[in-house]
């Protein structure tokens, strides 16, 4: 079986060149992340489509204009292929927003859009990585993210320099 990862959707808009802050260099990065990611990975998914909601709500479903768009219309179409994707069951929680998400005062102020991606990678069991290319929060909460056993994968790490 593939290895799995999560993938926060600011990866894709970085390989849609749709970020500002993203060198050529941190693009190119995201670009060859999703070929990886097309070609020998697994995505994880949450069962309530949060993240698949949030990839359509950022990138367009033709797989026009750019190649993060590319990458979504190929997982939209293969998304009932276990060998592309994966769906994790995750708990809504009013409190953490999912009951997956870690109950760390650490994290208490992490970014509530960005828990399901959290909960996916802790409810999978697997360990995977969360993807990230140009949003600073995860770099600032990396070191409470690690004490809970979640793993960041930082693609433009020269994005998360002190500013």
């Amino acid at each position: 079986m593939k290895p799995a990862v999560v993938m926060d959707t600011n990866v894709a808009i970085v390989a849609n060149e749709k970020a500002a802050q993203a060198s050529p260099d941190c693009v190119l990065t995201c670009l060859e992340r999703l070929r990886k990611i097309r070609d020998a990975e697994r995505l994880l998914l949450d069962e309530t489509r949060c993240i698949l909601e949030e990839y359509r709500g950022n990138l367009h479903p033709s797989g026009q204009p750019g190649a993060g768009d590319v990458f979504f219309k190929w997982l939209w179409n293969n998304q009932g292929n276990p060998e592309v994707c994966q769906f994790v069951r995750i708990t809504p929680d009013p409190a953490r927003v999912f009951e997956e998400f870690p109950e760390s005062d650490a994290l208490s102020n992490f970014d509530r859009n960005d828990r399901k991606f959290v909960a996916v990678a802790v409810a999978s069991k697997e360990g995977p990585p969360i993807l990230n290319a140009s949003d600073r929060d995860w770099w600032d909460d990396r070191l409470s993210l690690e004490c809970c056993g979640v793993r960041v994968e930082f693609l433009c790490p020269e994005l998360m320099e002190d500013r």
